[in-house]
């Protein structure tokens, strides 16, 4: 085992991602992929070489394991990868979100971490914009979140042809659209109750495509949301205090409104390494690499907002 260096599971757009990032830290991550053509494009674009074979194969060959490892494979295999990093004796894991395929898949991740005591975070890049950072300093000046409300609305016209590995579509409320629903409980609250309505449905996400509802949050924000998969619309976010309105739309972006006016106007916000690399990636990189879960959510946190994502999902139905 290797603790100075970090494995990086998987060689497409989010592995390279991840490896310029991880680079920017100083770090040259050993990386496993799969087939030459991802390699030879990981190669490309990064200067650095990938393991073909996949993960298994490699862990197999019996070489030495580093300590840590960031799981940036496709949706469908990203909870096995996770496992058998774990398995292998990885003691500090960050995997792509939302953690695994399914619920079940992510409940099972959380349940080897536990019982292995190994450390798992779940990548919702989205929390470490430098919007958001600067929107978290200023949600806390002003006393907190009072109200907030929020859309993941869905394309659904693009995301129809989308080629996918089977059953990845079915998941793309969980693996997709909890990028704004997590961000949305981040900064206003974990949620307390809530009802939830659900309508519609397609043939790749039969369990519904408009969403509504409201609920209360452990701390006595109130909060709303929609979503229809079947009209124009985009993702977003408000967030209210007794002082001023937090706007995301998008979410890169920070707008405010201020008490007493009806005038929405920019806040300059450092946005440099949003720009130079993947929005949210180095910063959340950097707090893997510190092991910082102040911001960067374990999968035990994941695993707790699980049943309240189903009922998203669902229309209230879950369990």
């Amino acid at each position: 085992m290797t603790d100075n260096q970090v494995l990086l599971v998987g060689a497409g757009p989010m592995a390279v991602a991840y490896a310029k990032v991880l680079q920017a830290h100083g770090i040259a991550p050993v990386t496993v992929g799969r087939g030459a053509k991802s390699a030879a494009a990981f190669r490309a674009e990064t200067g650095l070489e990938a393991s073909q074979g996949g993960l298994e194969a490699w862990l197999a060959a019996g070489r030495p394991v580093p300590g840590r490892a960031i799981v940036a494979v496709g949706e469908k295999w990203i909870g096995k990868a996770t496992r058998s990093l774990i398995d292998a004796g990885v003691g500090s894991i960050l995997v792509e979100k939302p953690g695994g395929l399914d619920p079940a898949d992510i409940r099972a991740v959380a349940a080897r971490a536990a019982e292995r005591r190994a450390e798992v975070f779940v990548g919702y890049n989205r929390r470490f914009y430098a919007s958001v950072d600067a929107a978290r300093r200023l949600i806390a000046e002003d006393g907190g979140a009072t109200s907030f409300n929020f859309e993941f609305t869905e394309w659904g016209h693009v995301i129809a042809p989308l080629e996918k590995e089977e059953g990845v579509k079915a998941q793309w409320f969980l693996a997709n659209s909890t990028h704004v629903i997590d961000l949305a409980f981040h900064l206003g609250g974990a949620p307390a109750e809530i009802a939830c309505f659900t309508a519609g449905g397609v043939d790749w996400h039969p369990s519904a495509t408009v969403f509504a509802g409201a609920g209360r949050t452990a701390a006595g924000a109130l909060f709303s949301y929609q979503a229809n998969w079947q009209a124009p619309g985009r993702w977003g976010a408000e967030i209210l205090t007794r002082k001023r309105r937090f706007i995301f739309r998008p979410l890169e972006k920070l707008q405010v409104q201020n008490l007493g006016s009806v005038a929405i106007e920019p806040v300059a916000i450092d946005d440099a390494l949003d720009q130079q690399f993947k929005p949210g990636l180095h910063r959340q990189v950097g707090a893997f690499l510190a092991r910082d879960a102040a911001v960067l959510p374990t999968i035990a946190g994941q695993v707790a907002m699980l049943a309240w994502y189903e009922k998203i999902r669902d229309g209230g139905k879950a369990a």
